[in-house]
């Protein structure tokens, strides 16, 4: 089996609208949940443990934004097979046969962490493979789905700012309602990162902080999730490219251990409409981008 035979295809969807209703894109690049066969007989892993680290239906939580004028991007490969939320080369040497390129990050804090580019656990601490992977499949898998993805993601994002000129990027995540640690307060509905006031206007974060609460959620704000390669990579709110990553709690719209939705799934569908709309009613420019005052 290869990565080229059909069974990732397409990689990823994006849903543009006919007429966009505001330069904000809606991205889902953790609810993937196409398994290839290949990989599924290499982990020693069951499927079930594999998939505690999917940010599952996040992809249809937002799938009705794209009707409405708001364009969505999903993957749809598994997180645990490429994470598109980290640079293209994140690796661990001690997971591969043979000798990485010189220009792999090999001492990132998620390296260390098992959690790379091509991730050595699952997200409650669990080693995925049997055996160590060649090279040359990591980089292939590179090559084939994380750079593929970030280019559309990348013309998608300019498309916007030549049209508005400005960006959004709402990267959309969710998180397991109970932390790996004990000590770890009781998590909010919501968590939104934007790196410590770095990655967008601060009205945008406020905006959204707002918009959650009057609808009841309970928000916190970059802990534990400040964001990641794609709040970080693509924010610059300097230049008019915004970032904002939302976190929802997973408790609040499915039955974590059937892996199922909950009663409340099409609640949460409909107020991401309304965060939608709230959004786009922002007036651009508020949002800059901001030019350094004259001396």
């Amino acid at each position: 089996m290869t990565l080229f035979d059909g069974e990732l295809s397409p990689p990823f969807e994006i849903v543009e609208p006919a007429a966009w209703r505001a330069p904000i894109i809606f991205n889902s690049p953790h609810s993937g949940s196409v398994y290839p066969d290949e990989f599924l007989s290499a982990s020693r892993i069951d499927l079930a443990a594999l998939r505690r680290s999917e940010d599952s239906f996040m992809d249809e939580l937002i799938a009705g934004l794209s009707g409405r004028g708001f364009p969505t991007v999903s993957v749809n490969f598994p997180r645990s097979y490429v994470d598109v939320n980290r640079e293209p080369y994140e690796l661990d040497p001690r997971m591969f046969l043979g000798r990485l390129p010189s220009f792999a990050n090999t001492r990132s804090m998620r390296v260390a962490g098992g959690l790379g580019t091509i991730p050595r656990v699952v997200g409650d601490g669990q080693e995925i493979y049997r055996e160590r992977l060649s090279v040359d499949d990591a980089l292939a898998r590179i090559e084939a789905l994380y750079k593929p993805y970030h280019r559309a993601l990348r013309r998608l994002i300019n498309k916007a700012h030549q049209a508005f000129g400005t960006a959004v990027v709402v990267d959309c995540h969710s998180m397991p309602s109970i932390g790996v640690s004990r000590d770890e307060p009781r998590r909010p509905d919501v968590v939104i990162g934007d790196r410590y006031g770095t990655s967008c206007a601060p009205l945008l974060a406020d905006v959204v902080e707002e918009t959650m609460s009057r609808l009841g959620y309970s928000v916190g704000r970059n802990k534990p999730y400040a964001g990641g390669f794609i709040t970080e990579h693509y924010g610059n709110p300097a230049s008019g490219l915004h970032t904002v990553q939302l976190e929802l709690n997973r408790a609040i719209y499915m039955d974590e251990r059937r892996r199922e939705r909950s009663a409340r799934f099409a609640q949460v569908a409909s107020d991401f409409v309304i965060l939608a709309e709230v959004l786009a009613a922002v007036p651009l420019d508020d949002l800059g981008p901001f030019q350094a005052a004259a001396e």
